[in-house]
């Protein structure tokens, strides 16, 4: 807990408009809502990305924490999506479909390879 007494974190909040990093994060996220997060993740920014971040989390609404994670998850789903899954238009999927109804082609080498012992069985 914050080291603090509540006049005194109220006076901060009024002049600073921000508390130090363990009284603001308690204070913010309310228990039915909180999540259990439990890895740290600190950024450096320069003061007018702060500002810009500043201004934005007022905006939305949310903590400091919740914003930042949201944003970082939603810009790293975007970043894997083609690592995960890929949307065709309905030509290119037409197209996609049509070449695997293809019969699978016969190749003797690959067929060879596969009717070999294996070398790993006794």
């Amino acid at each position: 807990m914050c080291r603090r007494s509540t006049a005194v974190r109220r006076r901060v909040v009024d002049t600073v408009g921000s508390l130090p990093y363990i009284c603001r994060t308690r204070r913010v996220m309310p228990a039915s809502n909180a999540r259990a997060r439990n890895k740290r993740l600190e950024v450096r920014t320069t003061e007018d990305e702060r500002a810009l971040i500043d201004r934005a989390v007022e905006v939305a609404g949310v903590d400091l924490s919740t914003f930042v994670v949201r944003e970082l998850v939603a810009a790293a789903r975007e970043l894997l999506a083609d690592r995960d899954h890929f949307t065709l238009s309905p030509d290119a999927r037409a197209e996609w479909e049509r070449i695997n109804r293809r019969p699978a082609r016969e190749l003797p080498g690959l067929r060879r390879l596969i009717q070999r012992p294996s070398p790993f069985s006794k």
